[in-house]
């Protein structure tokens, strides 16, 4: 680290110069780098993937995308049992195709009576869709309904509903909510105000200026990924808030230490060089720790999580490297004057509420640790209770037109799970056809089937059938029906396959979770062995990893009581419980939260292990890195969860439980976990902390930590803290 900077203070101009590039030509290109990414969610190799793509092959139709649902009412006089009503539902549902290729399945094609109203005068039908991320999909959804109504007569009235049309108006089909770079903006207001109680001068800017050049640097560095692999669209909200963050917290580390460093008398330069091997060395381990949580995305075989780990990854490294490289310049041309006219006098990096602080906690450790793990426990429980699927469509869309129409629908019998259907495609001709809608309705949990012999359904030899279960995919009942529709067809001659979204979601979570204990056990070693090597203790590493999955677990039971029980969502952003949580949400939220909530352990076990070595006391230790950190870190804390609340006001229910819960779970870990639960376990395990065995030692090369005597052995906790 003494090298690093001392080369970016010799050649001030090089470091400006190139990072002035960077930004510059990122600036530039950014428009590119988002036009480049992708909103694909597929799940290749896997049963209802495959299908899926089979039937955009064979028929042209997206079996992951939920079908649009027409629903016509008929004048008086003209109901569903009149010739004159069933030629005008015909006309009508069949001017659909004039939106773009369709699937459609109504009464004139199936005759199926599900599909008309007890009073006959309301009748629906299932708009099949297709690919909406390729040209010949593209609009299609928003030109169904224009086209139906352009085909009704006088009296007649026409609605279109569907679980896309719902998620599209509660996101706002005007476009409404702020574009990533307002709520870019609105974060770094809030970091500014934060900052500005930190620092009280004007050297709270200067974390700002370190971020710019690092959020835009990682848009170019994507830029050049998008050329070599697809990146999901999240990595963009990603890097503009999360990128804000981190590099405000990285360089609020160094700033703080630099300021320290020089209130302890040094000269400008010698206190950024002595920033270094400390903070800087902190800030190095803090984002290899997130980069490595990122990177293990790539363990499961998923392209789209696979690429939000990689591109993810990108954010820490180029936050390490322009907190240690550009800000040693920025310091040395302008820290000191920055610095000198101050709102508040006295100094900002010790602080004595927080030496109470420690001393309270080191004082009653048991009864802290206690309260500590309560409080975390407590808000992991609700966790274990997590649902993983599409959002209940009831919970979207509030009381738009889509809205009521599902509403009035499902008044009339229709089950809520016509938005879920599950798709099934048969290779056998129409006999076998036939023989798998006669079985599929037979089926529990199926409340039609609509099998039309069209050539939007039937195409040399293929056939699809669009089965209407009784409840939504993102159910357990609904998932369940998916099961048993597949083990009813497994053994019908020709080939039978099972698709739709409720099938893709079913085949995405065992192939996720089937190797989420892959991914843990690779990322919890390699965080074990980074903070083993780096704190030179196995005890200190140990507890980490362990905590940090202890507080991880709150973050989940956050999202199940705000979001899945709908305690809070309806008052903050007008949604009502959505009784699932995306499938994906979870493994997201862990390979962000693992690295970001180890930041904040870093930096306090960082400044424990400093004091440590100098004092050989674990009391003074505590007492003396929670008065020097505890501000810090809650204030890096409280940096991010502002930059997170800026994302959650994106129009989008996936994005807002994504920010909502990284939000929540970093101010808790931060404010829980590292500043009560944490020290109270170091004052517990007393000279255990510093533990280290030979072997890991020489595996690590790193020298034994020791107690005072400086032998590895562990003392007993009896022998007292220090």
């Amino acid at each position: 680290m003494n090298a690093v900077t001392r080369f970016c203070l010799d050649h001030k101009r090089l470091v400006v110069l190139a990072w002035l590039v960077l930004t510059v030509i990122g600036a530039m290109t950014v428009g590119q780098a988002t036009g480049r990414l992708t909103h694909t969610f597929a799940t290749p190799a896997t049963k209802g993937y495959d299908t899926n793509l089979h039937l955009l092959q064979k028929f042209g139709i997206d079996g992951n995308e939920q079908p649009s649902i027409g629903v016509l009412t008929l004048p008086a006089g003209k109901g569903m049992d009149t010739a004159a009503g069933q030629d005008i539902a015909a006309h009508i549902f069949a001017a659909a195709n004039k939106a773009g290729h369709l699937a459609v399945a109504d009464w004139a094609n199936t005759h199926d009576s599900r599909l008309v109203s007890a009073d006959k005068r309301t009748t629906w039908a299932i708009f099949n869709m297709p690919n909406p991320d390729i040209s010949t999909g593209a609009g299609v959804m928003d030109r169904i309904e224009p086209a139906l109504r352009a085909s009704a007569p006088a009296g007649a009235t026409v609605s279109v509903t569907g679980f896309e049309q719902i998620q599209t108006t509660s996101q706002g089909s005007a476009g409404g909510g702020p574009g990533v770079l307002v709520e870019t903006l609105i974060g770094a207001a809030g970091a500014l105000a934060v900052l500005l109680f930190v620092y009280g001068s004007a050297l709270a800017l200067v974390p700002l200026l370190i971020a710019v050049p690092a959020i835009l640097t990682t848009f170019l560095l994507v830029l050049g990924l998008t050329h070599t692999m697809d990146v999901s669209f999240l990595v963009e909200y990603l890097i503009a808030v999360m990128g804000l963050g981190i590099a405000v917290d990285y360089s609020l580390l160094l700033i703080t230490r630099w300021r320290e460093e020089r209130e302890a008398g040094r000269s400008n330069e010698e206190a950024i060089v002595a920033a270094g091997p400390t903070a800087g060395r902190a800030v190095v381990l803090s984002g290899l720790t997130v980069a490595a949580g990122l990177l293990s995305l790539i363990i499961l075989p998923v392209p789209f999580l696979r690429s939000i780990g990689v591109g993810g990854m990108l954010i820490p490294l180029v936050a390490i490297a322009s907190a240690v490289t550009l800000l040693p310049v920025i310091l040395a041309a302008w820290g000191p004057a920055l610095d000198k006219h101050r709102i508040r006098r006295g100094s900002t990096t010790f602080s004595r509420g927080w030496e109470r602080w420690a001393h309270a906690v080191v004082r009653h450790r048991w009864a802290a640790g206690i309260a500590g793990l309560v409080i975390v426990v407590g808000l992991a429980i609700p966790g274990l209770f997590m649902n993983t699927g599409q959002p209940r469509a009831n919970s979207l869309g509030g009381k738009s037109q889509a809205a009521v129409t599902l509403h009035a629908l499902e008044r009339q019998g229709v089950p809520s799970g016509v938005v879920f259907p599950v798709q099934i495609l048969t290779h056998g001709g129409p006999g076998a056809a036939q023989e798998a809608a006669r079985i599929a309705e037979k089926t529990p949990g199926i409340y039609t089937v609509l099998a039309p012999a069209t050539p939007s359904f039937r195409q040399a030899g293929d056939s699809l059938i669009t089965a209407i279960p009784y409840n939504e995919g993102n159910t357990s009942a609904g998932t369940a029906t998916v099961a048993r529709v597949r083990a009813a067809l497994a053994n019908l001659p020709g080939g039978v396959e099972v698709g739709g979204n409720t099938a893709q979601n079913v085949d995405f979570n065992r192939a996720v979770y089937g190797n989420f204990p892959l991914m843990l056990a690779v990322i919890s070693l390699l965080a074990f062995l980074l903070l083993a090597r780096e704190f030179r203790s196995a005890v200190l590493a140990v507890k980490a990893v362990v905590v940090n999955l202890v507080s991880l677990g709150a973050s989940f039971g956050f999202l199940v009581l705000f979001w899945q029980n709908g305690l809070g969502s309806q008052a903050v952003y007008g949604i009502a419980a959505t009784g699932s949580i995306r499938n994906w949400i979870p493994i997201i939220t862990f390979a962000f939260l693992f690295g970001l909530s180890m930041d904040y352990e870093v930096f306090i076990l960082a400044r424990m292990r400093e004091e440590y070595d100098r004092t050989h006391s674990t009391q003074q230790a505590i007492v003396g890195a929670l008065a020097r950190t505890g501000r810090l870190v809650t204030c890096a804390a409280v940096i991010l969860a502002i930059s997170f609340a800026s994302l959650s006001s994106a129009p989008d229910v996936v994005v807002e439980m994504i920010a909502t819960g990284l939000g929540v779970g970093i101010f808790v870990d931060a404010v829980v976990v590292r500043t009560l639960l944490v020290p109270a376990l170091v004052a517990i395990m007393g000279r255990w902390n510093w533990w280290l065995p030979e072997r890991l030692a020489r595996l690590l090369r790193v020298p034994q930590a020791g107690g005072d005597d400086g032998i590895s052995s562990p003392v007993p906790v009896s022998a007292g803290l220090d």
